[in-house]
């Protein structure tokens, strides 16, 4: 018996930490109590001497001196201190209007400003709440179907978990060895097309079910002109001006990618506000204006969150600012948004460092056990159980890649990505690496393989953000004065299931085209280090006259 545990000690080990989670004690103590004990077992069988452990303050020393974990509590307080100003309320409010009567509209504004908040907050549980108590009730309203819009209220909150600057995967970067701001460009490609993924699936179900999804009656839709039109030609032609001039001070960059993509963009949004402020101007001065009302109001709207993107994204992106110093600038950015809104108070800067504290400790000492787990498994040679086990699964990196994934996705159903972040990724890195693949593509599909953790019925978070704000009593609508259902449990996990396909389907894509990340290494040397040669050329220097002795 003592001898099957000595030979089997790594499984047995990672095999009690998953039992012990699955009993529902907290990630951070499980992986320290299970580290600790099997640490005095190991000593006791003789695996490893007892001076082995002395390495365990350095371990912890090392988390506590890692400057890129100081991005997480920056981003945590700018997405918060973004959503309790109210930025999330008015881009629902300006983004839904747009859409008008278009059917699905209400869903396709959800899903765009999903994405813009994710972009400028990086905080789930901030996105679904707040897109939860605004946008819910106005599609109950309207009649949309309950599970499509809980789906999509749910889904488009997870975006914030792989559209930069994502929490997750700074962990993911940190974890795999490799530059948060190559993760980060990596994965800017992919969040924008599952985006448009569920775009696409509200598209198919406003075709095949429209009473699932009707627009807006045209009696709720506001910002209109004197002569009742809406000014959407107005809009159009300076989103499409705006665009083409940024296209236009990019055409002669030699920047590719997702950065040209932020640059770009932050080009066209300040042609666009400097538009919104010379109509302005003309408007209260000379009562002249060649802008409608919808497109001031709604670049007023627009600018302020982008251009954050671009403080954030675009000076990591073309290098002139680490991920650490991003996340600073944002978090000082944000508060002059707020500030600016005269929405800013000393109450709601508390909340928001309270709640950054709150959720910075739990990353800590998730990690800090996490190191305590790692000594001790790396001690009994579990890291090399597990690449053994894996590297010489059949198929290659294809197979390799399949059976880590479908791996990750069960474990969703039970662990939140922060626990598969910290427990699954140091195992797979080394692996994943010896098999030739590359990091920072391997970190974005098990990024967005991993946000299906926040779907997955019965334990996914987002569905639990979703579910406290979402009504459980039959109301009566403040609007329309109208006795209105609540939305039961079972309508929001079956709304779920959709997007978590989706979210599948968006794994296997970025398996099959490996270029919509590959685009980090642009303008990287192709050069491998270890193929270089150095030859010195042959000297023939003078030979010196020795003396003759006799």
């Amino acid at each position: 018996m003592i001898d099957f545990i000595i030979q089997n000690m790594a499984p047995i080990m990672f095999c009690s930490l998953v039992f012990f989670l699955l009993l529902g004690y907290p990630a951070a103590f499980s992986l320290g109590a299970v580290g600790l004990l099997f640490g005095l077992i190991g000593i006791e069988l003789g695996l490893f001497v007892p001076d082995f452990l002395q390495a365990l303050p350095d371990r912890i020393y090392g988390v506590m001196n890692n400057d890129t974990l100081l991005a997480i509590p920056f981003f945590t307080f700018m997405g918060l201190i973004l959503e309790r100003s109210g930025m999330a309320e008015d881009l629902l409010d300006t983004i839904g209007q747009l859409f008008g009567t278009v059917r699905g509209g209400l869903a396709y504004a959800v899903i765009f400003v999903g994405a813009l908040l994710a972009a400028t907050t990086g905080v789930v549980a901030a996105s679904v709440i707040s897109m939860g108590l605004i946008s819910l009730p106005i599609m109950l309203r309207y009649g949309y179907d309950r599970r499509v819009a809980s789906g999509v209220i749910a889904a488009s909150g997870t975006l914030a978990q792989i559209i930069p600057p994502s929490l997750v995967l700074i962990v993911m970067a940190d974890q795999l060895g490799r530059s948060v701001g190559d993760m980060y460009e990596g994965a800017f490609i992919p969040g924008i097309i599952l985006s448009g993924l569920y775009a696409g699936y509200i598209f198919l179900v406003t075709i095949f079910f429209p009473k699932a999804t009707p627009g807006l009656p045209p009696e709720a839709v506001g910002f209109r002109e004197e002569n009742g039109n809406r000014g959407l030609t107005s809009l159009a032609l300076l989103a499409i001006a705006a665009a083409f001039f940024g296209w236009l001070m990019m055409r002669h960059s030699t920047t590719r990618g997702a950065d040209f993509v932020v640059l770009t963009m932050f080009n066209g949004i300040v042609f666009a506000f400097a538009v919104a402020v010379l109509n302005w101007v003309t408007n209260r001065f000379f009562g002249f204006r060649f802008l409608s009302h919808m497109a001031q109001e709604t670049t007023f709207v627009m600018v302020p969150p982008l251009f954050l993107i671009f403080l954030v994204l675009g000076t990591i992106f073309i290098g002139i600012a680490t991920p650490t110093e991003g996340g600073a600038m944002g978090a000082v950015g944000a508060l002059l948004l707020g500030a600016a809104k005269r929405r800013l108070s000393f109450d709601l800067i508390r909340q928001a460092v309270e709640s950054t504290a709150k959720l910075s400790a739990f990353v800590l000492f998730i990690l800090i056990g996490a190191r305590v787990f790692s000594l001790t498994f790396y001690g009994v040679s579990g890291h090399l159980w597990v690449e053994h086990l894996l590297v010489s699964l059949p198929g290659g990196q294809v197979g390799f890649l399949i059976f880590v994934n479908a791996f990750v996705f069960v474990l969703a159903f039970f662990l939140d990505f922060f626990e598969l972040a910290f427990i699954i990724i140091p195992l797979l890195g080394p692996a994943a690496e010896r098999l030739g693949i590359d990091l920072i593509w391997f970190g974005v599909i098990l990024g967005v393989n991993m946000q299906t953790s926040f779907m997955h019925p019965p334990f996914g978070f987002a569905l639990f953000y979703l579910r406290s704000v979402a009504p459980k009593e039959p109301f009566i609508d403040r609007v329309t004065g109208l006795r209105t259902d609540p939305v039961t449990t079972g309508q929001i996990y079956w709304g779920a299931v959709p997007f978590v396909v989706i979210q599948v389907i968006m794994v296997l894509l970025v398996i099959t085209f490996p270029s919509m990340v590959m685009h980090y290494k642009r303008g990287m040397s192709n050069v491998d280090p270890n193929s270089i040669k150095i030859e010195l050329p042959s000297l023939d220097a003078p030979q010196p006259e020795l003396p003759l002795f006799k």
